[in-house]
């Protein structure tokens, strides 16, 4: 079969990430009949509809999802190939963090890093909302936790791994004596709109019975509400990882322990990227420092 012309794939992936033609037209730097007229030339070529109508969004179906996550991939191994020409014995790695990760496990670690990778550049980006790479074409590799979203072209390593639970002040914690049931008296729930069924999951996973907070506060991110914790603000759930320090210096305790997930923390990067020298490089230090 004919590969399908380069400017149309490069219309139906923006369409698919935007869901909009709009949209779509803005970041292609040109008018929406342009656009349209690539997505029927694409159509055309496979022979079948690409979209379905939801509202004002434009849906992929199936198919044509798979088509454009394929599709995504390959176009951001062609503009990290071109690229090459001009950024030629650069050693930068572009790395999206989830943001109390990155604060707390992180940047503690970020000389040692540093001295280990040597004239390799960490560009360390923090990320509210946790993603896997496919959807961070600006990206050279992020940290991922949880559940994994593994996805074409993508090459993980599993370097850490990842427990969770509830933490409070010191003060705090004293008054629950170790029955979680006591949260629900006068314990406010912080939350992070980031991770929303983390507590729904961590009741599942320690087999505690669920319980209905008096009261709940939301936060944009982990970051957030960890700091508001930290204040003695109410209890919230936080990864092992992301307050070994806080829990060392007594500022935080964890009540009812930790329960291990089975996912961890991995380190995601393109297929084509993972055998090259600064990756490796990154990618064993992490297991270093994961294992330690």
């Amino acid at each position: 079969m004919r590969l399908p012309p380069l400017n149309a794939i490069r219309a139906f992936e923006a369409v698919c990430r935007h869901g909009s033609i709009l949209k779509a037209a803005e970041e292609l730097g040109v008018v929406r009949g342009a656009v349209r007229q690539q997505i029927d030339t694409l159509e055309d070529h496979l022979g079948r509809k690409l979209f379905v109508r939801d509202g004002r969004r434009l849906v992929p179906t199936e198919k044509a999802s798979a088509f454009a996550e394929a599709a995504g991939a390959a176009l951001t191994i062609l503009r990290r190939a071109a690229a090459e020409f001009e950024e030629t014995g650069r050693k930068r790695i572009r790395l999206g963090v989830p943001s109390a990760f990155a604060v707390w496990w992180l940047m503690p670690r970020a000389a040692d890093m540093q001295a280990s990778l040597g004239d390799i550049e960490i560009d360390i980006v923090p990320m509210p909302v946790v993603e896997p790479l496919s959807h961070h074409p600006d990206f050279d590799a992020v940290i991922m936790g949880g559940e994994q979203r593994s996805s074409a072209g993508m090459s993980e390593t599993r370097f850490m791994e990842d427990e969770f639970g509830p933490v409070a002040t010191p003060e705090l914690a004293a008054r629950l004596a170790g029955n979680p049931q006591a949260m629900a008296a006068d314990m406010t729930v912080l939350v992070s709109r980031s991770a929303p069924k983390l507590w729904a999951e961590w009741f599942a996973e320690s087999t505690t019975p669920p319980v209905a907070f008096s009261r709940r506060r939301e936060f944009e991110d982990l970051l957030l509400a960890l700091g508001a914790a930290r204040s003695g603000l109410g209890i919230a759930l936080a990864p092992k990882a992301s307050i070994e320090d806080d829990l060392a210096r007594g500022i935080l305790v964890a009540p009812y322990g930790f329960i291990r997930r089975p996912a961890g923390y991995s380190l995601c990067c393109r297929t084509p990227d993972a055998k090259r020298p600064a990756f490796v490089a990154l990618r064993n230090w992490l297991l270093r420092s994961g294992s330690a």
